[in-house]
């Protein structure tokens, strides 16, 4: 926005005094171009460097309140350096109230500014209030602290003025007064209540970075395995962590939580490892008392506060928007932690989050990233100001919601705001400076248009440090409800939008480059999916998939977590360290390699052995099978179940119909038949299926001709013996011979009833053709291994 747009909603005195100084400006124009023409100092004059406003470093370190009532007393401190090499003479340090800002670009204008600009930096207020220090040597430095009444410094209409620190002296070649340094900074200035106050939402992120291997200890509890112990110390008291659940306990914020975070700080208030240097070994966590601390203020700094859950592990949206969704099945992994943030809060902390927020890195947006963020039900996508550009040309910050289409809310946050205490705030002075200048935007937002209420949302930066945590809990102290008032993440998502306000979502060419190149490539979501397919296959083996199943889930979510920008190599050794680690899971339940084998006899049995050196049992089909089915026919396919640390030998039949090796597999596959692990060739030799299986086999066939033949020669005989009797004789001799046959059999049967002849048939039994079989188990089958 431009400071004529700005200058709408303020007052018509404050314009007339705006268009005096610029008019008074344009006047001098000239002037100062002469000047600038005409030849600089020589640099070698070393008093030239000591008269300009940029001589002393002025820094303020604390100004206390930050957004003073008309009965306080202001007090601002801080430090004055001498960066020259002469030294300055009867200095002093005297506050100077300059006007009001017209606007928004008015401030950024003015906290850029560093040299001192008669006119624009307003007045010394001198006399008691002016802070004497005398001499400067050159180097040294000289702490301050300057104290006035607030109606002492006549402020007028409410607004932000402009506040400056200056220090005043004179130096060895020019000792007359003037101006060797100053610092500016804000003074919001509200002397009565606001015709409405601006909605403000300010996002209190609780993210950290992976610190979960997918690795457990072999243990029925399944101990986890840190990458590090550095959660501990963020849990600690002074730790960031346990900074931003302390300090926004009692702050009008909405907690975005990461449940991954949850999650693991649940899992160190038990017994857990850590990886010690080596990567190797590991040594036991130390951090239980710290956790469970952490999760009970926790707990309590949430009670009747709203909580919006991220997807688990904080998936990176623009990632998956650019690369990842080109790669299938990667969108999956999206709906699948938004499904578990919920439960994952509500088990840890007692509370029901809300899971339709999605926020990208940023908060810039692009079309494919809404469409991404919207695909697992996220129906609102937190931007920011700098992504989701206006384009109307609007006096006033607009409400934060906008309707962008398909029944999804853009919450659109403010990047001033946003961004305003992302530099280092371990130093009083940045701290101070951001403060002050967040409270000015601010109240700003509110006087662009004071009869117009919007809602404004502040998304900072995801993982705030301890020195900004604390920089920001001051801003939102110092603001006490003058100007603002608190809302919802929720309620601000409903706010009517402005229909004037830009709801055109960027396209994927606007993205910008600096993020596009920190984001996870494509290769990264191959690795993820092809970590997931192994666990596809590895978990319907197994009996207990709860002990498999949770731990590396959660480490392929952990794969896509937005921690991971900027940290390529780190994400990509842990990428590898979860597949390794699973795969070397896997290959714990395989077949025992076979030797070549030897088959002696036509049909025969075939061991094949599985082994599972995992904790739980698994349940699997194996099956044999025969490269030559018409020389070796094998028996159907087994299931098998095999405890943990255990082996099991399964025996398949086999029939063979020829001599000679033949080749055989052994294959192992999952219940619902897919394979599992390599298949395992092994060679089997028939060899027993010539000499003494053929040997029987003729001996039988020559007993039968034999006895065939004697039976010929009986009857050959008998016939000629009654040719040789004919004549009438022949029937008596018949019954003659008849009888005496009888006669004998019956002497026969009651000596021996066992070898009786039945009457009509040869005397001689006919040959036992029916024992073929040799084996020592009487069914012919032999195996040698």
């Amino acid at each position: 926005m431009a400071d004529a747009a700005d200058l709408r909603g303020t007052t018509s005195a404050r314009a007339r005094r705006w268009l005096r100084r610029t008019a008074a400006l344009l006047t001098a124009a000239p002037m100062l171009a002469g000047l600038a023409q005409l030849p600089a100092a020589p640099a070698a004059h070393a008093e030239s460097k000591a008269t300009g406003s940029r001589s002393v470093d002025v820094s303020i370190t604390s100004l206390t309140p930050t957004a003073p009532k008309k009965s306080d007393t202001l007090t601002v401190s801080g430090t004055v350096t001498n960066d020259t090499r002469t030294a300055v003479s009867d200095a002093r340090v005297g506050l100077r109230v300059g006007p009001t800002m017209n606007g928004r670009n008015a401030i950024d204008t003015a906290a850029r500014r560093t040299g001192y600009a008669e006119g624009l930096d307003g007045t010394e207020i001198g006399g008691k209030y002016a802070k004497k220090i005398d001499k400067l040597p050159a180097g040294a430095s000289r702490d301050f602290s300057l104290s006035i009444p607030v109606n002492q410094l006549h402020l007028g209409e409410d607004g932000v003025y402009q506040l400056g620190v200056s220090l005043t002296g004179g130096t060895s070649s020019q000792p007359w007064p003037q101006v060797l340094g100053i610092e500016r900074t804000f003074l919001p200035w509200q002397s009565g209540a606001p015709a409405k106050k601006s909605q403000l939402t300010y996002l209190w992120p609780l993210i950290s970075s992976t610190h979960v291997t997918a690795r457990t200890d072999n243990d029925e509890d399944r101990t986890p395995i840190f990458r590090d112990d550095r959660l501990a110390s963020e849990l600690a008291p002074g730790g960031r962590l346990q900074q931003m659940v302390a300090l926004g306990k009692n702050l009008p914020i909405t907690w975005v939580i990461d449940p991954d975070l949850l999650a693991t700080v649940d899992a160190m208030t038990k017994k857990y490892e850590v990886q010690d240097g080596s990567g190797n070994g590991t040594r036991t966590g130390h951090g239980q008392a710290v956790a469970k601390q952490w999760l009970d203020a926790l707990q309590k700094a949430v009670d009747g506060k709203q909580v919006v859950a991220l997807p688990f592990a904080d998936p990176d949206l623009a990632a998956l928007a650019h690369r990842g969704k080109n790669v299938t099945g990667s969108l999956g992994h999206l709906q699948d932690a938004t499904e578990l943030a919920s439960t994952t809060v509500e088990t840890v902390l007692g509370v029901k989050p809300r899971t339709d927020f999605a926020w990208p890195v940023d908060g810039a947006i692009d079309s494919s990233i809404v469409d991404v963020a919207t695909s697992a039900g996220a129906h609102n996508v937190i931007a920011r100001s700098d992504s989701l550009r206006e384009t109307g040309g609007l006096s006033y910050t607009p409400t934060a919601a906008r309707q962008i289409g398909g029944g999804n809310t853009a919450v659109v946050a403010d990047a001033r705001l946003s961004t305003a205490f992302t530099g280092d705030m371990s130093k009083a002075e940045n701290s101070t400076l951001a403060i002050q200048r967040f409270l000015a935007q601010s109240q700003m937002i509110n006087l662009q248009a004071p009869d117009k209420q919007r809602s404004i949302v502040v998304a900072p930066q995801r993982m705030p440090t301890t020195s900004q945590a604390q920089a920001m809990a001051a801003a939102l102290e110092g603001l006490s409800g003058q100007w603002t008032q608190p809302l919802g993440l929720g309620q601000a998502a409903k706010a009517k939008p402005d229909p004037n306000a830009t709801q055109r979502v960027p396209s994927s060419r606007s993205y910008p480059r600096s993020l596009r190149a920190r984001e996870l490539p494509t290769e990264a979501f191959q690795k993820i999916q092809e970590t997931q397919r192994t666990l596809d296959n590895f978990e319907p083996i197994l009996t207990a998939k709860y002990r498999v199943v949770t731990p590396f889930g959660n480490a392929i979510r952990r794969d896509m977590s937005t921690s991971w920008r900027g940290e390529a190599r780190n994400a990509a050794g842990f990428r590898n360290d979860v597949q390794t680690y699973l795969s070397g899971l896997t290959k714990k339940v395989r077949l025992v390699p076979k030797t070549d084998m030897t088959l002696s006899g036509r049909s025969a049995t075939v061991p094949v052995t599985v082994q599972n050196n995992l904790v739980q049992g698994v349940e699997l089909r194996l099956v044999l099978r025969s490269h030559q089915g018409n020389r070796l026919a094998v028996s159907e396919p087994q299931l098998v179940n095999v405890e943990g640390g255990h082996s099991q030998s399964v025996k398949f039949g086999t029939t063979a119909n020829a001599n000679g090796p033949v080749w055989v597999s052994a294959q192992l596959y999952t219940p619902d038949g897919q394979p599992y692990g390599d298949e395992m060739p092994f060679e089997v030799n028939v060899t027993e299926i010539t000499s003494t299986v053929i040997l029987v086999i003729a001996g039988g066939v020559l007993l039968l001709v034999l006895a065939g033949v004697r039976i010929y020669i009986q009857r050959k005989r008998a016939a000629a013996r009654s040719g040789e009797d004919g004549g009438d004789g022949e029937g008596a001799e018949d019954a003659h011979g008849q009888d005496e046959d009888d006669n004998e059999a019956q002497e026969t049967e009651r000596r021996d009833p066992a070898h009786a002849v039945v009457p009509g048939q040869a005397s001689d039994p006919a040959p036992d053709t029916g024992s073929q079989s040799t084996g020592p188990s009487g069914s012919g089958e032999k195996v040698d291994h």
